[in-house]
């Protein structure tokens, strides 16, 4: 898997929550809701303004804010491909683990 993922589209397989996210840029990323799981949805698309840190290489700490408010801060382990995700929505903070494949 490609572990830089500006340029790069990705399924991040959630469980409830599926998304294919394109690393736009290394501020910008859009994403497209798969499976809402009630959380969004289904087919939702959103540009987002990103807050992407590279911890080390493969490793990155993902975080922006939606248009509706909801917040999400991404673990993204290219190297392992994992995902820890903790997302906000109304107030109720939403924990998952998944996994990470190239789209």
């Amino acid at each position: 898997m490609t572990e830089q993922p500006v340029g790069n589209s990705y399924r991040f397989d959630l469980g409830p929550l599926k998304v294919r996210f394109t690393f736009d840029s290394s501020s910008q990323g859009t994403f497209v809701v798969e499976e809402g799981g009630g959380l969004a949805p289904d087919g939702h698309t959103e540009t987002v303004t990103l807050d992407l840190r590279k911890i080390r290489d493969g490793l990155y700490l993902n975080s922006w804010t939606e248009a509706s408010g909801a917040t999400v801060t991404h673990v993204e382990d290219f190297a392992n491909a994992t995902l820890y995700s903790h997302v906000t929505v109304d107030s109720t903070l939403y924990t998952f683990t998944g996994t990470i494949t190239e789209a």
